[in-house]
């Protein structure tokens, strides 16, 4: 199976199953000398982890993750970093039923089409538990970026049509959605409460902002800072839609009012608007760098729905197992991640892309 690695310099590849033994990461490019410990690596695991609140997985993983390699004396070596993650709580017995049918809204049919077999047992690599790789990398690029004064920050902007009208950044880490804004959580709540009472579940939308990044990242065609955010994001499993600025409300707005006017602050080269969302013509232009991810419905619902099996036959199913309501609390981090992944991979790419830089590094 190919597809399962991303990156240029900064490069991760995925490996693992839902229902496997494990779930991990191999990391190549992380610069020699960084710090870095394992229990950097488990703040960012504990907010995607399982069984948090009532509105995620009942599954009990711990998702303790383990650093086997490029790691020596509390600082990388510069050589591959693998990171391993142990399945404790698989239920396999779980999903043995839908061996012989196709669940509407997941990758069953699709993956027996390409591959003419799948591992049912919760999705195997198409189960949202591969996520577990990304966001291991991802702290260790987040940790990378620290060291640049660079952060990347996400959050639930929206569960169905309620919306977070207001932005406390304190708020995010309070609310078992992780939304900016108390009232909204309350609300979203409430709503996905009653979708749950009904065996169903909601979408939502995450937007993630970057700060700190200098104008200069990216690069104009192939490797566009904005193309490279879009396919991380977009390759996670339940994301529908990326937009960045403005998105698709720039096809409303005129060049007069889309257009971001530059400025002199104190010397500086700046905007006096961020339509762009930080990045123009795929390079970053100093700004902040704000986009958003649209993230469908769990597919995994309760109420009875209509579907087929093996031998085309139409039948009534209820999905049984253990499934959030809805994907978007446990996603933001994940969006996160990635964000951090290609941000890094960026910074990395970048360093050779003048002559006085690589004069300077190696000297004459």
């Amino acid at each position: 199976m190919s597809g399962s690695s991303f990156g240029n310099i900064f490069r991760i590849t995925t490996w693992g199953e839902s229902h496997g033994k494990a779930l991990g990461v191999v990391i190549d490019g992380c610069p020699a000398g960084l710090a870095l410990s394992e229990e950097d690596i488990q703040v960012y695991m504990e907010r995607r982890r399982p069984g948090q609140s009532q509105f995620t997985t009942a599954r009990l993983e711990g998702d303790k993750a383990e650093i086997l390699s490029g790691v020596f004396e509390g600082r990388t070596t510069g050589s591959p970093i693998s990171i391993a993650v142990f399945n404790k709580d698989q239920r396999s017995k779980d999903y043995s039923e839908i061996a012989s049918y196709y669940r509407p809204g997941h990758a069953d049919y699709t993956f027996d089409q390409k591959y003419g077999f799948r591992d049912y047992r919760g999705g195997g690599r198409s189960s949202g538990r591969e996520t577990i790789g990304r966001v291991a990398a991802g702290a260790v690029a987040a940790k990378l970026l620290k060291e640049l004064g660079i952060s990347c920050q996400a959050y639930t902007l929206s569960i169905g049509n309620i919306k977070a009208s207001s932005f406390n950044e304190e708020d995010i880490l309070k609310n078992p959605l992780f939304m900016p804004d108390m009232s909204a959580a309350d609300k979203a709540a409430e709503y996905l409460k009653a979708l749950m009472n009904e065996g169903n579940s909601a979408g939502g939308i995450i937007e993630c902002r970057i700060n700190g990044l200098p104008a200069g990242i990216g690069d104009p065609v192939f490797e566009k800072l904005s193309a490279n955010l879009a396919k991380a994001v977009t390759s996670i499993g339940a994301v529908k839609g990326f937009e960045i600025g403005e998105g698709f409300n720039a096809s409303y707005l005129t060049g007069l009012e889309d257009n971001d006017s530059f400025i002199n602050e104190n010397g500086q080269i700046k905007k006096a608007t961020n339509h762009s969302g930080g990045i123009l013509g795929g390079i970053s232009d100093g700004s902040e760098i704000v986009f958003r991810a649209a993230v469908k419905p769990t597919a995994s619902v309760s109420a009875p729905q209509r579907t087929v099996n093996k031998d085309g036959e139409e039948i009534d199913i209820s999905i049984k197992g253990r499934h959030d309501p809805v994907i978007v609390p446990r996603a933001v981090v994940v969006v996160e991640c990635m964000a951090a992944i290609v941000t890094a991979d960026a910074l990395l790419m970048n360093m050779s892309s003048k002559m006085d830089r690589i004069i300077d590094f190696y000297g004459r």
